[in-house]
């Protein structure tokens, strides 16, 4: 296997151990409170915590070699694990059951941080896609990363419905030790040659610091790349509703079990999202293809709730994990193009804070606007009888009408930018950028089998 094979599976087992600590503890929380208050509030601080350590987490990946920050997230993810353990077991009788409680907000944080501490891997393996792969073939690498992004959420949703169900937290967590361990040996035997170039192109080596200033000067000398940003972080935005009410939404249609299993099962399509990038690519134009598939995207989110229905449901969930990847593919792949290599942590980093800047503000308010006015609204309030013969009415059918809401607006400011002057300043400045680092490139992309 090539280093990146080793990197892409090593970094498959921290996803599944993180996204099953984030998933269950969603899970958990709603089950133990039946609060939607309180797994916005979930959603929320891993998106507070996202974006206010984005900026950092790029800086440590630029002046540190990117096997070392990889090993240290891991590190760190463990040392929260084993701290929201000792909480877990100390636990006074009942303390998790009120949705407002300090103790269980106290143990939602340390887990949360764990699971944060594992964002440094991702900025750090965009980067690694950079080094190890050629320019011409990154966009198919990238969907390689997206398939076991795709492959961590199949296992994650199964395996945390059933810990939760079977085992509860304890088992969750004891559980994510063991594989966080595991995965900080495994990658210690990996050798990756990164050929790390410390001097700028002034000859002067950078001092070790987040630099905010000199990021936003790099990202504004290419034409539309803010543009990029701030498009991302607006449908972040609207997903943060997804963060916020999907499992409520899906908990109130089946059980934690079949959500899980379901979950998992929806999975396959970022898997064969990912399979079908590394064969075809983005395209020639990744900016058109990151704006068409929000475009269907946003439009299955009309609809996907238009009627209290599980297959509806799915059928929605099914397209958005099957066009996902294809977004965040041509992201990182006209990153990856026009930003020097030298600063790539702290852009991805920078983007990863902006990004995720809007979901909190969605994120927070989301689920008390859902639990005390949408709710209520569509229960017996105007809209319950305005559109409740045909829409539905009742608790789910509350948040249903936020999900069908936010893929209205998708729509709209997707059409809009696809005839902004940004758009077509960047995709002019992706066609001319000629950086060829083929030579350069140790890997390959194909199957190691």
């Amino acid at each position: 296997m090539k280093p990146f094979h080793h990197i892409l599976a090593n970094n498959l087992v921290a996803n599944v151990t993180n996204f099953t600590v984030w998933f269950a503890i969603t899970f958990w929380t709603f089950i133990e409170t039946q609060s939607v208050f309180a797994t916005g509030m979930i959603a929320g601080i891993y998106l507070v915590f996202t974006a206010a350590f984005g900026f950092w987490f790029g800086s440590i990946v630029d002046h540190n070699a990117k096997k070392t920050a990889m090993m240290g997230s891991s590190a760190v993810s463990a040392l929260f694990y084993l701290a929201s353990l000792v909480i877990l077991l100390l636990e006074p009788e009942g303390a998790f059951t009120d949705p407002y409680g300090p103790y269980l907000w106290s143990f939602v944080l340390l887990v949360m941080l764990g699971v944060i501490a594992g964002n440094i891997r991702s900025i750090a393996l965009t980067t690694l896609v950079t080094i190890l792969i050629a320019e011409s073939e990154r966009d198919k690498a990238n969907g390689l990363v997206g398939m076991v992004s795709g492959i961590g959420f199949l296992t994650t949703s199964v395996i945390s419905g059933f810990l939760v169900a079977y085992a509860g937290m304890l088992g969750v967590i004891s559980l994510a030790l063991v594989t966080t361990m595991l995965a900080l040996l495994h990658l210690g035997f990996v050798r990756i040659e990164e050929g790390r170039i410390e001097p700028n192109s002034e000859g002067h080596v950078e001092p070790k610091r987040v630099d905010i200033s000199g990021t936003i000067r790099v990202i504004a000398a290419v034409p539309g790349l803010f543009a990029l940003i701030f498009f991302a972080c607006f449908n972040n935005f609207l997903g943060g509703v997804f963060m916020a009410l999907l499992d409520a939404y899906g908990l109130s249609l089946v059980s934690v079990e079949v959500w899980g299993l379901l979950f998992g099962a929806l999975s396959t399509a970022f898997i064969l999202s990912g399979i079908i990038i590394s064969r075809t690519g983005l395209g020639r134009n990744p900016l058109r293809t990151l704006l068409l598939v929000n475009l269907i995207t946003w439009s299955a989110c009309c609809l996907f709730t238009l009627q209290s229905s599980i297959w509806l449901l799915a059928a929605g969930c099914f397209v958005w994990m099957l066009l996902g990847p294809y977004a965040e593919a041509a992201e990182h792949t006209t990153l990856q193009k026009v930003v020097p290599l030298e600063r790539q942590g702290r852009v991805f980093g920078f983007a990863q804070s902006v990004e995720q800047s809007a979901s909190p503000l969605t994120a927070f308010l989301i689920g008390p606007l859902t639990q005390f006015i949408v709710i209520p609204f569509m229960t017996d309030g105007a809209g319950a009888q305005s559109i409740g013969r045909w829409f539905g009415t009742g608790p789910d059918r509350g948040i249903a009408l936020v999900f069908t809401i936010a893929g209205m607006v998708g729509v709209l400011v997707t059409v809009i930018a696809f005839n902004s002057r940004p758009y077509r300043d960047l995709s002019r400045a992706y066609s001319a950028s000629n950086i060829d680092d083929d030579s350069d490139s140790s890997a390959a992309i194909t199957s190691p089998a």
